[in-house]
């Protein structure tokens, strides 16, 4: 399972490489040239934010014991991928001076308010992406817990029907037990009673044999 995970690391890899160095040059560009390089950037965006849902699931498939050391790392390119989101959106309204003054002219300064103010929605939407993905981290820690606890439950079930089998088990036998000592029991009684009368018998015999001896006489 971990060598699936680090297939779709080093694919990440690669691809958020190549996205940080598209982000660099789109400032630098104009018209259509910009237009391409940015459609691309967003598809690569995609593409890295699918391989995230899939190391993440990966992640989820991992041993508890073993699942810390990934779900760190997995903390870290969440956060490397909102960086780049981030970085571009800026890019998408950011000039080089060279491109800016080629643009604007004597209109620069006005330019670089209105740049500004486009910078600062870009980062309070940057601030409400990081608050989100916060909620989305907790939900999937919250998640994971839940699943420890159902597993943690699953196995004390076990253990309990196990018990109730031992349970049952030695109450066939002491049963069993009882049945064989009451049989015992009432063999015994049987037999005495039937030495208690043979002696009797015995003694009666002996009585009329000596009564009918002295009678005789």
């Amino acid at each position: 399972m971990s060598s699936d995970f680090e297939g779709y690391e080093q694919d990440y890899a690669v691809l958020s490489a190549d996205i940080t160095g598209k982000v660099a040059r789109i400032p630098k560009l104009l018209g259509d040239e910009k237009k391409q390089i940015v459609a691309t950037v967003e598809k690569q965006l995609e593409e890295a934010r699918e391989l995230l849902e899939q190391m993440d699931l990966e992640v989820r498939e991992i041993p508890a014991q073993s699942r810390g050391m990934y779900s760190n790392r997995m903390r870290s390119y969440k956060q490397e991928m909102s960086k780049l989101e981030a970085d571009f959106k800026r890019s998408r309204i950011a000039y080089s001076d060279e491109v800016r003054n080629e643009l604007l002219g004597d209109d620069g300064n006005s330019s670089e308010n209105q740049r500004a103010h486009l910078l600062d929605n870009s980062e309070r939407l940057e601030r409400s992406s990081r608050r989100l993905e916060a909620g989305y981290q907790i939900a999937v820690e919250t998640e994971q817990i839940g699943q420890d606890i159902l597993e943690n439950l699953n196995h004390d079930r076990e253990k309990i029907q196990r018990a109730r089998e031992r349970l049952r088990e030695t109450d066939a036998n002491l049963g069993k037990s009882s049945r064989i000592l009451t049989g015992m029991l009432r063999r015994i009684i049987q037999n005495r009673i039937l030495v208690v009368t043979l002696a009797i018998a015995i003694v009666f015999t002996i009585v009329l044999a000596v009564f009918f001896s002295l009678r005789g006489h």
